[in-house]
């Protein structure tokens, strides 16, 4: 998935919708439990229902992880579905990793190849050497941790140093490893006014923006504050869409409401 083809999309669709795939089976419906694979089902039906209104996806990993081996099982079977529909949709393997050049070699290899994400992201806190590996790969992309949306970014992101905040140092300096054709920063919808200084100081990348709706972000204000000449984000949302109902209607709520998320973006794109 190239920059031109993700802008593409987004025009088309008129969508810069992604939707989490946040999957657990304790939240989702009782009568998919008597699936061979629930999850994958729950998965396949969410896609099925919202293909035609998100421009990407993005299975957060640990909720695969944390059930073992058939979680793996159904995370490769949701990605291998998904690659049937490589023109429709931007895929991410929200899987935080980021470890010293050898190991994030072997990270990279593990979702670019096996499993044929368009992107992972990755956490930057030891530099340069850790990141690098993930670019290496053609037409895969980096979604670096910018500004993070949870309480607790305020931690660490938000420390000052030699006049600029942590996040903002990360943001720049990342600029020397990739340009806006294979590297993104994830910047959470509930920092709108934070959103607005990051798009200045990067003003051609893409955003990964979560946060909206059970966190409490808000589409217009992202969109007022982050748009850029390609559309420039990718507004998640995982449990508002993916849960609206828990009975036999889910995937058809889950439509609704991937309908109602992307309407307030709409007038942003061009």
């Amino acid at each position: 998935m190239t920059l031109d083809h993700l802008t593409t999309l987004i025009r088309r669709k008129k969508s810069m919708l992604c939707v989490g795939l946040d999957t657990d089976l304790k939240l989702i419906p009782q009568h998919l439990l008597a699936e061979e694979d629930p999850v994958f089902e729950f998965n396949k039906a969410i896609i099925d229902a919202t293909l035609d209104i998100a421009v990407a996806y993005k299975p957060n990993i640990a909720f695969y992880e944390a059930m073992g081996i058939k979680g793996w099982q159904s995370l490769e079977k949701t990605i291998q579905y998904l690659n049937q529909f490589k023109d429709e949709a931007f895929t991410i393997a929200d899987a935080k990793r980021g470890d010293i050049g050898n190991t994030s070699k072997m990270y990279a290899k593990s979702f670019f190849e096996w499993l044929d994400f368009d992107s992972v992201t990755v956490a930057p806190y030891m530099g340069e050497d850790s990141v690098t590996p993930f670019l290496e790969y053609k037409d895969k992309w980096v979604i670096l941790l910018g500004l993070t949306s949870n309480r607790g970014s305020k931690d660490f992101q938000f420390t000052e140093s030699g006049g600029r905040r942590l996040y903002e140092r990360v943001i720049l300096k990342a600029q020397e490893w990739g340009g806006p054709d294979r590297l993104m920063y994830v910047v959470g919808a509930t920092h709108p006014a934070e959103l607005k200084a990051i798009r200045a100081l990067a003003p051609d990348h893409f955003f990964l923006v979560p946060g909206v709706g059970a966190q409490g972000g808000d589409v217009r204000e992202i969109c007022e504050a982050g748009v850029n000449k390609y559309g420039g984000l990718l507004i998640n949302s995982a449990r508002q869409i993916i849960y609206a109902s828990g009975g036999t209607d889910f995937a058809e709520k889950a439509r609704e409401m991937a309908l109602a998320t992307r309407e307030p973006m709409m007038p942003y794109i061009s």
